[in-house]
């Protein structure tokens, strides 16, 4: 059985202070759950939050990496900064990064690499457009991304993939459970073909696009369906709570 991994993604908020609040308001709430419960944070807040997250069994986790080591990248994080603050996770690939700051499947492939060479947990994100919904498109464009993003790894398993429709992110609109379980399924089978069958089945593939306190345990009850990449949910501690206790 893939043990589920709820990730919450801060995106670009909070202060020290305000999220060293939250995560003393989380601690108690999340404390006795089946899940693996992870919180990505802005790379400022690093600091203060690992020191929060000491004695519990939330896990620290950053929001981008560079796959240098050290170097002339201006804005850009290494891995020994992480690991020196505990960081165990890194997204990689977010469609706002891809969006906004021009990654490509190319650099997705990069950084993750580097994430796994460090000893990190890299969560891999992949999904489609609107528009590319609309046309018919979706599992063309899983297809070119998990193929480019996950070439040359040798420990997919190590790798989180996170489903996150660019339509359902921020949006309010969320996939239905069928939607998402399908893409997820689809998700799988690929992997399945780039690695095998039996390796396809450890990977644990979670969805990203809205999951919420409301919609948490239908999307959950999905055969595919191995966690969530939260975003705005993760910021209030009571509604990250009740996605991380989905199954009670």
């Amino acid at each position: 059985m893939r043990k589920p991994i709820i990730a919450g993604n801060w995106k670009m908020n909070n202060t020290a202070a305000s999220g060293v609040a939250l995560i003393e308001e989380l601690k108690p709430l999340v404390r006795n759950v089946f899940c693996d419960v992870v919180v990505c944070v802005p790379a400022i807040l690093i600091p203060a939050i690992s020191e929060a997250v000491k004695g519990s069994n939330i896990k620290l986790g950053a929001q981008n990496m560079h796959w240098a080591k050290k170097g002339a990248y201006t804005g850009e994080i290494s891995a020994d900064m992480l690991k020196e603050y505990g960081v165990e996770y890194v997204i990689i690939g977010h469609s706002e990064r891809r969006t906004y700051f021009g990654e490509t499947d190319e650099t997705v492939n990069k950084r993750t690499l580097a994430v796994l060479a460090e000893g990190m947990t890299p969560i891999v994100c992949v999904g489609e457009t609107l528009e590319q919904r609309i046309n018919g498109e979706t599992e063309a464009v899983l297809s070119r991304q998990l193929s480019l993003g996950l070439a040359g790894i040798d420990r997919i398993k190590k790798v989180i993939i996170a489903y996150e429709p660019a339509w359902a992110i921020g949006t309010g609109k969320t996939a239905t459970d069928s939607q998402a379980n399908q893409a997820i399924g689809f998700i799988r089978k690929k992997i399945a073909e780039l690695f095998s069958p039996e390796l396809a089945e450890m990977v644990r593939i979670q969805y990203g696009g809205s999951m919420n306190s409301k919609n948490c345990k239908g999307l959950m009850a999905q055969s595919q369906i191995d966690g969530g990449l939260i975003g705005g949910a993760s910021l209030k501690a009571a509604d990250f709570a009740k996605i991380v206790n989905f199954d009670k």
